[in-house]
């Protein structure tokens, strides 16, 4: 799963694409510049309704995915594990 900050990152990028500042979004969606702002900075903790509103107007969709567990490189393991 992506972190926070590159959802934001590619929110922002479609905004952008779509040739809209965070005031036009703002106007569109309905919700508060600030509260875009934070949406693609990544530091949003507010309710899903306004993050869906924000990614529909945009064109993109959340997508819930099993969660991946991702192991140490083999090169790392040793690094992880050795001893002094």
């Amino acid at each position: 799963m992506s972190s926070r900050a590159e959802i934001g990152n590619t929110i922002a990028k479609a905004r952008k694409a779509s040739g809209a500042t965070q005031k036009q979004m703002a106007e569109r969606t309905g919700i508060n510049k600030t509260t875009l702002s934070e949406i693609e900075n990544g530091r949003f903790t507010g309710s899903l309704d306004i993050f869906e509103r924000y990614l529909d107007a945009v064109g993109l969709q959340l997508e819930v995915t099993p969660k991946q567990h991702q192991l140490p490189n083999w090169d790392e393991l040793d690094e992880l594990f050795g001893e002094d």
